[in-house]
């Protein structure tokens, strides 16, 4: 599975808009469904005020943000876990995703079509029933993995005998848990699993078991208030799938993503009372539920953020610049951006006691600044 986050939803939802804006990727966008068929795949740099800051003080040559990947996946309709549409390459597109970003229409526009069972037929604005479309379709698809899976299984327990049915028990245990909710079309992540039984169907890859979030499209007329009756409805939904929201206008972030300069970039935000793009919410979002984390590097030459798995310790974040910088580790030495926040300087920060000495365990914090020391023998 790669390490990226699905933009998917109905046919004429604004997907592709809202990958175009993140990615300024030229995906195309139209009012007819199916639009789009094989999936655009873009680098999104993630926003990031730590890094901003670090630059102020080191004033460096370069400044290299965190990115994400994210996939524009053709749009699902009714059916798709039996084929219809194009649901076979999107299931399949869907199942190589970390992170699902389901788009919804939040928004009235007669001008735009509205499809939700096939590319004929208006449907009413309806986020409920948009949502439960495309739960029933990937539940579907879900429950026909673990009918396959169960008759592989079947046959190594034939084989292997009474161990294998006890080793397989966590297995076992999630199923008994994930299947009901997956009949009633709901998803496979509201079930209340151990570690050990999500350990035991990871590799099941279940559509439904991926972190999600809601990305709500609205209007410009809804920037302002930031919600509206559909969002609502949304939000309702997003606490009982154990999923997240986010609140976006595609047709502002589209306008904001053409604007380079910083100031009218500002104004053009401050016109609406936005503080911050919806999308660069949405990128952060999306790179904590894939359980990235942050650490970077500072200096005349560079300033830098480094992409790590939440849990890692000091040599893997080493490995991430370079994998000598792994094999021949000797300590890291660390402080926060907090700490350069509060003291100015690293002279400052030595100064005040702040600044450490990590060795092999140190399990390596969102927001740290770290150095390493390291030596390879040839």
């Amino acid at each position: 599975m790669k390490l990226t986050c699905g933009i998917v939803g109905l046919p004429n939802v604004g997907k592709s808009t809202i990958f175009s804006a993140l990615t300024k990727a030229p995906a195309e966008a139209a009012n007819y469904p199916f639009c789009t068929i094989d999936p655009n795949t873009g680098v999104v740099d993630l926003p990031d005020e730590r890094l901003d800051f670090m630059a102020s003080v080191f004033q460096p040559k370069k400044k290299i943000p965190a990115s994400v990947d994210f996939v524009d996946i053709a749009g699902l309709i009714k059916g798709a876990s039996k084929g219809e549409g194009l649901g076979n390459q999107f299931l399949a597109n869907i199942r190589e995703t970390a992170v699902i970003a389901h788009v919804v229409r939040c928004f009235d526009n007669p001008d735009i079509q509205h499809v939700r069972e096939d590319a004929k037929t208006d449907a009413p604005i309806d986020p409920e029933s948009d949502i439960l479309t495309i739960d029933f379709e990937l539940a579907q698809a879900d429950l026909d993995t673990i009918n396959k899976r169960a008759e592989k299984i079947t046959k190594q327990i034939r084989a292997l005998g009474k161990d294998e049915e006890k080793r397989l028990a966590p297995y076992f245990s999630a199923v008994e848990k994930i299947k009901p909710l997956l009949t009633e079309g709901k998803c496979a992540r509201m079930a209340d699993l151990t570690d050990e039984e999500k350990t035991a169907v990871y590799d099941l890859h279940l559509l439904t078991i991926k972190p999600q979030v809601f990305v709500c499209n609205i209007d410009e007329d809804t920037i302002s208030e930031g919600t509206n009756k559909y969002v609502e409805t949304v939000k309702k939904i997003a606490d009982e799938t154990k999923s997240e929201v986010i609140v976006i206008c595609g047709k502002f972030e589209s306008d904001l993503s053409d604007i380079t300069d910083e100031n009218d970039r500002k104004e053009f935000m401050d016109a609406v009372g936005l503080k911050e793009s919806g999308l660069s919410v949405l990128a952060r979002h999306v790179y904590h539920l894939m359980g990235l984390r942050t650490f970077f590097t500072g200096g005349p030459d560079e300033c830098r953020a480094w992409t790590i798995h939440a849990g890692d310790k000091a040599p893997q974040a080493a490995g991430v610049i370079h994998t000598d910088f792994e094999k021949g580790f000797i300590k890291a030495e660390a402080y926060t951006v907090d700490d350069l926040r509060q003291y100015g300087s690293e002279a400052e920060i030595k100064a005040a006691g702040k600044y450490r000495q990590e060795g092999k365990d140190y399990v390596v914090q969102d927001g740290d600044v770290l150095f390493f020391k390291f030596n390879v023998t040839k």
